[in-house]
């Protein structure tokens, strides 16, 4: 007797994974955009604020690719 495997209709999961890709194409320019401005800061104007700001940048998007890289915290 053989099995047949049903096809799944995965559109809608392809559609709204298509939709959040876009989404984060579009924060990843922005914060492109955003660090070629130097974080919209001046060098003679930067403080210890900006430093623990950029830190804060860093350190979430170190959650990410941690976590998309399965480095840090994620690693096997």
């Amino acid at each position: 007797m053989t099995t047949r495997r049903t096809t799944t209709d995965n559109s809608k999961a392809l559609d709204a994974f298509m939709t959040t890709k876009v989404q984060i194409d579009a924060m990843l320019e922005r914060l492109k955009a955003l660090s070629d401005d130097h974080f919209e800061t001046h060098p003679d104007e930067i403080n210890w604020g900006d430093v623990g700001t950029l830190n804060h940048y860093a350190s979430l998007l170190r959650q990410i690719t941690d976590s998309a890289f399965k480095e840090g915290e994620h690693a096997a």
